[in-house]
């Protein structure tokens, strides 16, 4: 856990380094691009970035063990496999945040009084990392849960893996034992988590001399979102004009062709077709449990004393030991992973929201708003929910393909839709063995997962339609352009 710490910390530190670099010379007016490359990162499942480590670097080229844990050797590619994704996802939104503490009074006197940009991009991490502290705890647990399959691929003992398998064997008294394990552990992340926040901005949090982390300029639409969602409405389409359930046993794993453009998997099923039907499931849930994670998170968000202790305790139960629990109640089924994920969605939104309106609350300007009168209501309408929404809304789309993967993660274990169908998890999940003998079976549906993550991320910024040039209509009269106006030399 806490090698996987280290290498989300490096990945994170890598993914806004280019966002302090250009803070701290002062030119993030040049920045571009809404990091396509870190949502990709962030949307690769853990146990296909597991099994891909695996295949390629402890088998193929043998440069570190693939398989057991036997010392220090072995803690790298599970590490690796865990931390790779969740830092992508805590260096986006550090760098959301960045270009707002660059524009603060601070920092432009600093610029002003000639302090090296080293100094002011010091403070300017230091500034953000307190909103982002919250999930951090989050992260934790999430490393937890991600274990689970990590831990299977790679063949390790662990927490996870051995809450899973007194689960699936209906251990309670070891079930239960793991259970409260988790919940102390995210009991004492989230203690830490608020104690360091405290410690970094208690007192400016008590003064109210805080400023709110806006963007000086709002981020400029990209045409990026029309490129991946027009890739992943593509694949989609020309999916849903085949047959998924097709067999022909003589043409298995066969490789990309212009009859299957993605390759066959093991049965000889057309993998295009498997990934355009299976995309109503995954897409759609995804979609439908982001968008009432977001309204539940806002919600509760706004009420700290009443979900603080809830988002503790919620935040002890990741998305697959939720599944767990849901499929030991409700039994095993197609709204099984939904329910499940849906059970713990709300809560990193939640504890973003709440971080992001204590501070908003002890902004200057929110205190000289309330010295001219202004009420509760006119506060939470007119200054906190502008101020709140927006970052909140953008770490909704960036948790987005987290959603589609948990419910992937959940198909993998069998605990969703049931084979032939084929939603995405169960894709990857009966592709998987065939990894180092065809790895365009499991790579097809993996670029999906990609290009979903893409397209959040760089939608979150905007995007900008490109416009046709306007023709005159028929028959209208042609205006000439006027003449310019002569120039000092000509006039004399």
């Amino acid at each position: 856990m806490a090698a996987a710490l280290l290498v989300a910390a490096a990945t994170a530190a890598a993914v806004c380094a280019r966002t302090l670099w250009l803070g701290a010379h002062r030119r993030l007016d040049d920045r571009r691009g809404g990091g396509s490359g870190a949502a990709m990162l962030a949307a690769l499942p853990e146990f296909l970035t597991a099994s891909v480590l695996a295949v390629v670097v402890g088998v193929h080229l043998g440069w570190l063990p693939a398989l057991g844990w036997y010392g220090p050797r072995w803690m790298v590619l599970p590490a690796l496999a865990l931390g790779l994704p969740a830092g992508a996802l805590l260096g986006r939104m550090l760098a959301d945040l960045l270009p707002g503490a660059f524009a603060e009074p601070w920092a432009l006197a600093a610029a002003a009084r000639g302090i090296p940009g080293r100094a002011t991009a010091r403070h300017a991490v230091r500034r953000c990392v307190p909103g982002l502290l919250p999930n951090l705890g989050l992260f934790v647990v999430g490393l937890t849960g991600g274990a689970v399959t990590v831990e299977q691929v790679f063949d390790i003992p662990g927490l996870g893996r051995t809450t899973l398998q007194a689960a699936v064997a209906q251990d309670l008294p070891v079930l239960q034992a793991g259970t409260l394990a988790l919940v102390l552990l995210a009991a004492v992340a989230g203690a830490l988590a608020r104690l360091a926040a405290h410690r970094l901005i208690g007192p400016a949090l008590r003064d109210g001399a805080l400023h709110s982390l806006h963007r000086p300029t709002p981020p400029a639409p990209s045409r990026a979102p029309l490129l991946h969602g027009g890739l992943l409405l593509a694949v989609v389409a020309l999916g849903l004009m085949r047959d998924p359930l097709a067999l022909d046993t003589g043409s298995r794993l066969r490789p990309p062709s212009w009859a299957h453009p993605l390759g066959t998997d093991a049965l000889g099923r057309d993998l295009l077709a498997r990934i355009g039907h299976g995309a109503f499931t995954t897409l759609a849930l995804a979609v439908a449990i982001s968008a009432a994670a977001l309204l539940t998170g806002v919600l509760l968000g706004l009420l700290p004393r009443f979900s603080g202790p809830l988002v503790d305790t919620v935040n002890a139960v990741p998305a697959v030991l939720a599944g767990l629990l849901v499929a030991g109640v409700a039994g095993g089924g197609a709204a099984t992973p939904a329910l499940a994920v849906a059970a713990v969605a709300w809560v990193p939104l939640t504890a973003h929201t709440t971080a992001l309106l204590a501070q908003e609350r002890a902004t200057t300007h929110i205190t000289a708003t309330k010295g001219l009168g202004a009420g509760d209501a006119y506060l939470l309408r007119r200054e906190l929910l502008p101020a709140v929404l927006p970052p909140v809304a953008r770490h909704a789309l960036l948790r987005l393909p987290g959603v589609a993967l948990a419910l992937t993660s959940l198909g993998f274990l069998g605990l969703g839709a049931q084979p032939p169908d084929p939603e995405w998890g169960l894709l990857l999940a009966e592709n998987q063995p065939y990894a180092e003998r065809a790895p365009w079976a499991v790579l097809a549906p993996a670029t999906a997962l990609a290009l979903l993550g893409a397209l959040a991320v760089t939608a979150a910024g905007g995007v900008r339609v490109p416009r046709l040039p306007r023709r005159p209509l028929a028959g209208a009269p042609h205006r000439p352009k006027p003449a310019a106006a002569p120039t000092a030399g000509e006039t004399g």
